[in-house]
């Protein structure tokens, strides 16, 4: 009984880490289509997130009948409701990729802007897609030092989000209603990608140390 406990954890455990690295190359296509107007590219994204959500789905399967038929307790107990939380938290991550590909998808054969505002959501994207290439290796690993990593570029999107604000509130532009709202919609859903990866980093520091972030 004890060896097929211990299966069924290694087993919630490697599907979690299957979704991080989903979740991950999710946001690395979407990046990829938004910087290159790769429409081929952002449907299979955005056909790709069913797979994300299935694998949730799994872990909630996965996880539900360990507490129910195991009863763990301790560090298995904590393992096993940090990957609960955990998998809710990548699939919207996934959820977020499918949002920047749609907006991609909607402007082909164009980009969504142009100039240095496109060279502005190049930079977010590039640094969101390095998130969420950190919070699968942090999930794979559980290497704390890589949860400090997310953190510190999560707060390089927020410093670029705000600069989105900036721009779409600047009259010398002469920006179209659709550009405003593109500007405000990618801005939004690359900073909160960033903020979900925070999040995954204190779970994860929860689920190694049994501490509790002051903040998430």
């Amino acid at each position: 009984m004890r060896e097929q406990f211990r299966q069924q954890m290694q087993e919630l455990t490697d599907t979690l880490i299957l979704q991080a690295q989903a979740a991950s190359k999710a946001m690395n296509g979407a990046a990829a289509s938004l910087k290159n107007a790769n429409l081929a590219l952002a449907e299979r994204v955005i056909d790709a997130d069913h797979s994300i959500d299935m694998l949730e789905r799994s872990i909630d399967d996965m996880g539900i009948s360990l507490l129910a038929r195991q009863a763990p307790v301790a560090g298995d107990l904590r393992t096993v409701v940090s990957a609960l939380r955990l998998s809710a938290t990548l699939e919207r991550m996934g959820d977020l990729a499918r949002h920047v590909a749609y907006v991609a998808r909607g402007r082909f054969p164009n980009t969504v802007v142009q100039g240095d505002v496109q060279g502005l959501f190049e930079q977010m994207a590039d640094k969101a897609a390095e998130v969420g290439k950190l919070v699968a290796a942090l999930v794979e690993t559980a290497d704390l030092t890589i949860a400090d990593q997310i953190i510190r570029g999560d707060d390089v999107l927020d410093e670029l989000h705000a600069k989105t604000f900036d721009i779409a509130l600047d009259d010398s532009r002469d920006l179209s209603r659709q550009e405003v709202v593109d500007i405000i919609l990618l801005g939004r859903y690359l900073e909160r990608f960033g903020d979900h990866g925070v999040s995954v980093a204190h779970r994860m520091r929860f689920l190694v140390t049994g501490m509790e972030a002051d903040a998430e």
